[in-house]
Formats: C-alpha cells, structure tokens, sequence
C-alpha cells in the first residue's frame, strides 16, 4: 500500500527532527560553556515561575493629566484660530 502525503510528510519531519537533534548535540559538544550558560538561564528562569517582570512607562498622575489636557485644548484652540 502506497503511503499518503500526510504520512510521508510526518516520516520526512521526523528525520529532519533527528538530523537537528544531532546537530544540536555536536554544537553542545563544541561548545560546552555556551551549553552550560544556557541551561543555567533556563534554570533561572524556571526558579521564578516563569513570570517575568514588566517594563514599560509608569502611568501619569491626575495632575499630569490635567496639565496634558490644558496643553491640548491650547493646542487645538490655536490651531482652529489659524483657518
């Protein structure tokens, strides 16, 4: 019985998974402090539940928000005088 796309294309992904599993164990070889850097990462970040701290702006305060709008609606009153 002649075998289906499918079913060839699984055979031919598991030997590719083979092939660079391999790959990966002569780079580890290779190089055995990267090896060991990243599976001192890894570990890190499995020790803290895999929740990573979030960056990115604080919010404003209500006095910077109203100093914002202020800004803005002389901003816009301006700009309408200038037509």
């Amino acid at each position: 019985m002649p075998y289906t796309r499918e079913q060839l294309a699984v055979i031919g992904a598991y030997a590719r998974i083979k092939e660079l599993l391999a790959e990966v164990d002569e780079i580890r070889a290779m190089f055995p402090k990267l090896d060991q850097q990243f599976r001192e990462a890894q570990a890190g970040n499995e020790s803290s539940g895999g929740k990573r701290k979030r960056g990115g702006r604080r919010g404003w305060t209500a006095a910077q928000k109203k100093a914002a709008a202020r800004r803005m609606r002389a901003y816009w009153k301006k700009k309408k005088a200038k037509k």
